[in-house]
């Protein structure tokens, strides 16, 4: 179990850490309890308890609920029971990610092989790409990578956007977290679907240099500048190629017929990247 109502400005001493781990422990082996029945199980006063499960609660780890009554409902108040949120679940360990591989591996082996798992990973991307797309597309070309490491940040992959290292001209997408990476160790189609959506997204070819997936510390891809960005933040455009220089002439004199060889160089030049007729 991971240690959980950490101190926010603070580590928790290790005793308090300990108790308030066993506190979220006892409410996960017998349900929701009250601070008296927590008290009792845990050798502990009430008034200990009921610190230790406000810390909790704040901490989004526990919250209090009515407890269900059962029958005749008796006078007064009914206890208030402490509960664990789907965050405290979380605390402990799960098997989410061994259920993703199981199925990506039923997927493969029954439906079609990697297209298959290729053809999953691209649906998957596409079910989540409305907040993206809207995203990116309300940002000015120049600050589409930082709109979407917004966007993916807000999904959980804690992303940055930043200039990518001399002399590469463009900038570098991290994501320093990565919610599938142990399914995406096994299936790397994954981590491909994701990449062509960028491209898309971005409307440029991305480059992948590093994924978590891997045993890298962070996933990066490059984003090569494009042309449009270039001329949104005010790069001036490419030179024009010279015009080719014409022959002087003299006056009073034919201009010489060029050789055959000349002629054919010419030719050859003034067609080439043409399809033929």
């Amino acid at each position: 179990m991971k240690n959980v109502g950490e101190a926010p400005q603070e580590e928790l001493a290790t005793g308090e850490r300990s108790t308030r781990n066993r506190v979220v422990r006892s409410v996960l082996d017998h349900g929701p309890s009250t601070a008296s029945d927590l008290a009792q199980r845990l050798g502990l006063t009430q008034a200990a308890v009921r610190r230790h499960l406000d810390a909790l609660a704040a901490d989004g780890i526990v919250e209090a609920r009515e407890r269900r009554v059962y029958g005749a409902r008796t006078r007064g108040r009914p206890a208030k029971v402490f509960a664990l949120t789907d965050c405290g679940r979380d605390a402990f360990d799960q098997s989410y990610d061994e259920l993703a591989v199981d199925a990506l591996r039923w997927i493969g082996e029954r439906e079609g092989g990697d297209e298959a798992i290729a053809a999953f990973a691209r649906a998957r991307i596409a079910a989540q790409a409305g907040s993206y797309r809207e995203a990116v597309a309300a940002a000015a070309p120049e600050e589409r990578a930082q709109a979407l490491a917004r966007a993916l940040t807000a999904d959980g992959y804690a992303a940055t956007a930043r200039s990518a290292p001399h002399p590469q001209q463009g900038e570098q997408l991290c994501q320093h977290h990565c919610p599938v990476a142990h399914a995406a160790e096994r299936f790397p189609q994954l981590c491909e679907a994701e990449t062509e959506f960028f491209a898309e997204l971005l409307g440029t070819h991305v480059q992948r240099l590093a994924t978590i997936a891997h045993g890298d510390g962070v996933c990066t891809t490059f984003i090569p500048k494009s042309s449009t960005a270039s001329r949104a933040s005010g790069a001036s455009p490419p030179p024009k190629p010279p015009e080719p220089s014409k022959p002087p002439r003299t006056s009073g004199t034919k201009p010489e017929k060029p050789s055959p060889h000349i002629h054919n160089a010419t030719a050859s030049a003034s067609t080439a990247g043409r399809n033929p007729a």
